[in-house]
């Protein structure tokens, strides 16, 4: 009688906990596929805040060239980890941005001035970002691979609660 109970407590267990990881699986499915349809409506680069009913999510949406990377997906998996990382380092962090102009003339002697100006710009941002998750990658019109990469913000309700 005690092996019944256990194996029907373990079953009931095992069931429940399989409904939430499916529960999770159908949800981000489903964001993804969301995500995937807005880019495609309107492509965008760069740092964006999604929401949904409960939760933020910040993207990061990275698009890179396989034709530069020699269509190796591992190499372009870990350039765009970076850059996804980097911008959302920048997003939290901010960054400092400097520019310098340097302009330069040159006469030839026969009445011939050359003006030449170089604009050197510089961006320099310090922090990490550490918990950046794969949600999709997929291959644009252009040919050009996307990938999108999220972290979900803390939930609606515990941030309104703490503006109160």
């Amino acid at each position: 009688m005690k092996i019944i109970k256990l194996l029907t407590f373990c079953l009931t267990a095992f069931l429940s906990i399989s409904s939430f990881a499916q529960n999770f699986n159908a949800d981000m499915t489903a964001l993804s596929k969301f995500v995937q349809r807005m880019y495609t409506a309107s492509p965008f680069e760069g740092v964006k805040l999604i929401e949904d009913y409960d939760n933020q999510y910040l993207l990061s949406v990275i698009v890179l060239d396989p034709a530069k990377y020699g269509n190796n997906n591992s190499t372009m998996t870990r350039v765009a980890s970076v850059k996804a990382m980097s911008e959302a380092s920048r997003f939290f962090n901010g960054s400092q941005i400097t520019m310098d102009l340097v302009i330069t003339t040159k006469d030839d002697g026969q009445s011939n001035i050359t003006t030449e100006m170089l604009e050197e710009i510089n961006e320099k941002s310090i922090g990490y970002v550490k918990a950046l998750s794969l949600m999709t990658s997929f291959a644009n019109e252009e040919g050009k691979h996307v990938f999108v990469y999220y972290k979900q913000m803390e939930p609606l309700s515990s941030a309104s609660k703490k503006k109160k």
